[in-house]
């Protein structure tokens, strides 16, 4: 493990511990790490302006005297990025403002919602789409008034300002890593939860080993009970997987999922994710896979309709799992 990511982790991870005074980590964690998508956003959205306007403007905020070509520049974003943010609306333009105490919970809130919108009928708006809407910044959980909101989220935002996600470190992971990294710490304190979204690496580690043994390349690898896809993405460290399908039924940690996708390189174009469960609802009836992993919550609850007994998933068995162990 690199120092700068073991650095990474123990401060995003201190920063979650500081800030969220008395609010559970659960309930926390939808913030620090949608802050934390968002800053990865904003960063990557800069660097892919000034490589695309190389010679042309010095600053990205030099585009917004140059309407024409700031049209031009969010065309080509959407359709690599799958996304555009605007200059005024980058993570670290606003953390300056809340630097000099500004009233900025407003603009943040415009600025995920602007993210979501850019996506809009391009061939990204599926994995954008709400991608934002656990970060709920109107919530009492942060404050009872405008202010007490502002004060606690300019100070997460001030924080992740301060870090260095290393965009140009050679290894390439380091911030999916440490995201998976919070994602995990997150489960841990979660208790019983934490299977809802996470599952342990070391497991992980081996399903993936199993499903790709003898094979660098796998066309495509399905998690039907996905959660914050920490399984699929180790099996595309073990191999070279060419499409990744899950589905997750939790709409937070749906939301997660494709949030992990796009931390770790995974273009938008790459990964389906779909929201629902997955016995109930297959959304991706019909298709097979390569490689299939899961880690399956053995004690849901599902209706257990008779109907399903026609279902070529079950009907091999004569019989139905018990409606409180699905």
């Amino acid at each position: 493990m690199s120092e700068h990511k073991q650095e990474l982790e123990k401060r995003l991870w201190a920063i979650a511990n500081e800030l969220r005074g008395n609010m559970g980590a659960d309930e926390f964690r939808d913030y620090i790490l949608g802050f934390i998508f968002f800053k990865f956003l904003s960063e990557k959205m800069e660097k892919f302006a000034l490589a695309e306007l190389d010679g042309e403007i010095e600053k990205y905020s030099d585009i917004e005297k140059d309407p024409e070509l700031l049209e031009e520049l969010r065309e080509e974003a959407v359709e690599s990025l799958g996304y555009f943010i605007e200059p005024k609306y980058l993570f670290h333009n606003l953390a300056e403002r809340a630097k000099n105490k500004e009233l900025i919970i407003e603009d943040l809130s415009k600025a995920l919602k602007l993210v979501e919108e850019s996506a809009l009928g391009h061939e990204s708006e599926h994995e954008f789409a709400g991608l934002f809407e656990d970060v709920d910044l109107t919530s009492t959980k942060l404050g009872r008034t405008v202010e007490q909101k502002n004060r606690l989220i300019s100070e997460v935002i001030k924080h992740l300002d301060e870090i260095n996600f290393g965009f140009d470190d050679t290894e390439m992971d380091v911030l999916g890593d440490a995201y998976e990294y919070l994602i995990g710490e997150f489960a841990a304190g979660a208790g019983k939860k934490a299977g809802e979204f996470y599952t342990p690496q070391q497991v992980s580690k081996i399903l993936s080993k199993i499903v790709t043994l003898g094979k660098e390349r796998i066309k495509s690898a399905y998690d039907p009970t996905c959660g914050s896809g920490s399984l699929l993405l180790r099996v595309a460290k073990e191999s070279n997987v060419s499409h990744i399908y899950g589905q997750e039924l939790n709409t937070t940690t749906y939301n997660l999922a494709r949030m992990n996708m796009i931390l770790h390189g995974v273009k938008f174009a790459d990964f389906d994710i779909e929201q629902g469960d997955t016995l109930e609802e297959d959304r991706h009836v019909g298709r097979t896979f390569e490689a299939v992993v899961a880690n399956p919550p053995f004690s849901a609850n599902w209706s257990a309709d008779q109907t399903f007994l026609s279902d070529e998933r079950f009907s091999a068995y004569g019989k139905l799992a018990p409606k409180t162990k699905a």
